[in-house]
């Protein structure tokens, strides 16, 4: 079994990359292998929810978080509060992850090291997340840095990229 990276975009989204990310992730869980991705809105979460609906034990799944769980997601109400994200958006990506905590708690990776989310933490987060795949399936919107920063990791190492770009007004 292989592991397939899972990097993309939080901040814009559309379907078509939505459409793009749950058909690439169907494809790899399909084939026998597993989805490590970060745990973030968007690209993260549909990855999340397309191997829970195809591999409901999660055995091929891993999420590297850049803190703990508890801290991650005080930091989403947070950012739901200031209105960079919306409540929905926090909820809906708190509860996947506490149903996948319940349902198989090894497939989150906690950094219980760092004890806030910033710039620095996401990219260690992604510095971890190319440790372990051994392919990172891109999915980049507008040259997000934070995909772009995975996508240099990944080269940096020999590991081979996909990339699709999107561009979102």
């Amino acid at each position: 079994m292989k592991w397939i990276g899972i990097s993309g975009s939080w901040r814009k989204m559309s379907s078509r990359v939505e459409r793009d990310v749950r058909s690439c992730v169907r494809k790899i869980v399909n084939q026998g292998n597993g989805i490590v991705t970060g745990g973030a809105l968007n690209v993260d979460y549909f990855a999340m929810d397309e191997v829970m609906q195809i591999n409901p034990s999660l055995e091929k799944l891993k999420i590297f978080l850049p803190i703990t769980l508890d801290l991650f997601e005080t930091h989403y109400r947070k950012r739901a509060e200031e209105g960079v994200i919306t409540s929905k958006q926090a909820e809906d990506l708190i509860a996947l992850l506490e149903k996948i905590r319940k349902i198989n708690p090894n497939v989150i990776i906690e950094n219980k090291t760092n004890t806030e989310l910033n710039k620095t933490t996401y990219y260690e987060r992604n510095t971890e997340i190319v440790k372990l795949i051994d392919e990172l399936y891109a999915f980049q919107v507008n040259d997000s840095l934070g995909t772009e920063d995975t996508i240099q990791k990944a080269k940096n190492n020999g590991i081979p990229v996909k990339l699709f770009k999107y561009k979102i007004e």
